[in-house]
């Protein structure tokens, strides 16, 4: 019998970011299961012309190790573009080819098993049975740790979960939908972040006279630009990590609140495009056929003649109807602790709210032992650069120092020049 030094469950970028850093460690053995034929990130939001929002040194292994093969720098070599990609002078390369670089670097890594679904996780002599289903049929893999990447799933607010409609859908789906919601007479997009913003823009150039009509409801008092001046970003740092976590839980939940803006705000350059497409097409046509609105909460929806919304304007407290055909629910994601887990329940670790906890180390074992590691569970306890790509590499330098007893990848311990915390006596 097999039994591993980890098994990872999930494959978006950081689990494949930690296949890609445990590759050449040659006593660490490790494999990672995903349930679909290939990576595929976001492919719903892959819209033409978009590009990410962080440099691409934020792929799967530079900040941890610039002279990896896995690096987004060698696939632009590989593909022959790093040249073009050099003069094109942006640091920020298309979300497209971001998606083909994880797939790139996925077909030269061999701890990756495709098609795997992983149906359960028991607790089996001392080490966990990770259960899975697959076009070979259902096999059992062990191991003595797990790190959990399997994302977070869609969140639907609950006024609109019981709504079926082929003109419905959340962000994430958006391109499947996007020609059904243009036959529509009138499309709503829901939602405050760069979601909204890029699917709303993507709306709003095929909006001509005569089409469809276009609405946008965010429940923010403005579009909140993305806060992205250079000492703003240092709170994206190992200090500041520490920081966080160090804090009382209720400061934390506090402070996460007010940091939306920081990871959930809309790039500026896109706003100030979207407020010129407007400007634009009011000229030459004369009027265009959208609104937005802002401090409004969708309260209910029903079905009938497409989607009646019920809106309520907070700072006016008053509520108005809009109907509409077509409806986006650019509504952010939420993280669920998988079903397959449930039977190991009793391992993990949680707070008084019901959510994992997780450690410094990210571990979330209720032992404490480090069995057990989650990749972008742990907003409540880290903070908002829980899902930030650029503190990808820095997480899984951590996890594989917890994994092999050393540290294989140097961790940065201070990198800014800020104080985040009162200096010690």
């Amino acid at each position: 019998m097999t039994v591993r030094d980890f098994i990872g469950i999930g494959l978006g970028p950081f689990n494949l970011g930690l296949a890609a850093l445990t590759a050449p460690i040659e006593d660490l053995d490790g494999i990672f299961l995903e349930r679909k034929p290939n990576v595929d990130w976001h492919p719903g939001m892959l819209i033409e012309g978009t590009t990410m929002q962080v440099p691409f040194m934020a792929d799967l292994v530079t900040l941890a190790d610039p002279t990896s093969e896995y690096s987004f720098l060698n696939y632009l070599k590989a593909s022959g573009r790093i040249y073009p990609f050099y003069i094109r002078e942006s640091f920020f390369q298309l979300r497209t080819e971001f998606q083909d670089y994880l797939r790139w670097a996925a077909e030269r890594l061999g701890n990756l098993r495709f098609e795997r679904n992983v149906t359960a996780v028991t607790w089996e002599d001392g080490v966990y049975a990770v259960h899975s289903e697959g076009p070979g049929g259902a096999g059992v893999d062990r191991a003595r740790r797990l790190v959990l990447g399997t994302g977070t799933p869609p969140w639907i607010p609950p006024a609109c979960r019981d709504l079926e409609s082929d003109t419905v859908c959340h962000a994430s789906s958006y391109l499947e939908h996007r020609e059904r919601l243009k036959d529509c007479g009138s499309i709503t997009v829901v939602g405050s972040g760069q979601s909204a913003a890029e699917i709303y823009r993507d709306l709003l150039d095929g909006l001509e006279p005569g089409g469809y009509e276009l609405n946008w409801i965010t429940r923010s008092p403005r579009f909140f630009p993305l806060e992205y001046t250079k000492l703003t970003l240092e709170m994206t740092s190992p200090e500041y990590v520490d920081y966080f976590h160090a804090l009382p839980a209720a400061k934390r939940d506090e402070l996460n609140t007010e940091h939306k803006n920081l990871y959930k705000g809309i790039n500026a350059e896109l706003i100030n495009e979207i407020f010129d497409l407007l400007y634009r097409k009011r000229f030459e046509q004369g009027s265009v056929a959208t609104r937005l609105y802002t401090n409004c909460t969708v309260e209910k929806a029903a079905a009938g003649g497409g989607v009646r919304l019920s809106v309520r304007q907070h700072e006016q407290d008053r509520s108005f109807e809009i109907q509409t055909e077509g409806l986006v629910l650019a509504t952010g994601y939420s993280y669920r602790i998988p079903d397959f887990m449930n039977d190991v329940r009793d391992r993990l670790r949680f707070d008084a709210t019901g959510r994992l906890e997780a450690r410094r180390d990210y571990s979330v074992d209720a032992a404490g032992e480090g069995e057990i590691f989650v990749q972008n569970a742990e907003l409540a306890t880290h903070g908002f650069v829980s899902p930030d790509l650029g503190m990808a590499a820095y997480r899984n330098s951590w996890i594989i120092r917890s994994l092999t007893g050393r540290e294989v990848y140097p961790i940065e311990r201070r990198i800014g020049f800020q104080e985040f915390g009162a200096p010690e006596q």
